[in-house]
């Protein structure tokens, strides 16, 4: 069972986990931080499930679950350090499948979350591994395949697991170590310094002029971020 999974969560260290957990679970993620990119998110990538932090900065985790649940039905598992009664019967009244408090453990958490999915029947449907869709590239996690303009690109699959991360957060700065995280599994022999080779060869296949990159752009002294926006 693989899913596309949207965490809201505004805590970055507690994001980053979770977004690794999932990956390593055969997942893919996407991570924003604060309720009105959860919505944009949700609404532009379709997720197969959110994993829903109650306390947001711009929009709480009530008014975007029930925006969420006026729009469609993708499911939803919200977490909280809150756990007065009454904030796990608003939580579910406004349409959460699920609800958590925090601390919780990560197998918990996988747990719960293949529940949730099982129940709602979304990975085994045709919303799975959404096609995701960024600056002109299209990265298909079921099929294993990659676009840029509508033309088939050719990835190794490291090249494959960097897009993936660089399409499903596009504008987000991943730092070179980040990125060697991503490709864990597909090229064990990889060093941070190895990323700029393969951001090199991505560049070779997915810019107009790979020395004057618009689309894999360098942040001098963090890393790399896709550049673009949706679409």
């Amino acid at each position: 069972m693989c899913a596309h999974v949207l965490v809201a969560e505004d805590d970055a260290m507690q994001a980053e986990l979770i977004r690794r957990t999932l990956l390593a679970e055969g997942h893919t993620a996407t991570v924003v931080h604060d309720g009105p990119a959860a919505l944009d998110t949700a609404r532009r990538l379709g997720p197969d499930l959110v994993v829903l932090d109650l306390m947001l900065p711009g929009l709480d985790g009530f008014e975007v679950c029930r925006a969420l649940r006026r729009e469609g039905d993708v499911p939803v598992l919200m977490l909280t350090a809150r756990t007065a009664e009454d904030d796990v019967l608003l939580g579910l009244d406004r349409g959460a499948d699920d609800y958590m408090t925090k601390p919780y453990s990560p197998r918990e958490l996988m747990a719960r979350i293949r529940t949730v999915l099982r129940r709602g029947g979304r990975a085994a449907g045709r919303r799975a591994d959404p096609v995701l869709r960024a600056a002109g590239l299209a990265v298909d996690p079921a099929r294993h395949e990659v676009r840029c303009d509508g033309v088939p690109v050719e990835c190794t699959p490291a090249e494959f697991q960097i897009l993936l991360a660089l399409v499903g957060e596009p504008e987000r700065v991943f730092t070179r170590r980040q990125l060697l995280q991503c490709t864990s599994g597909s090229d064990r022999a990889s060093t941070e310094r190895a990323i700029d080779v393969h951001i090199m060869n991505l560049r070779k296949k997915v810019e107009t002029d790979p020395r004057r990159p618009a689309r894999l752009l360098t942040v001098f002294g963090v890393g790399y971020k896709l550049s673009g926006g949706p679409g």
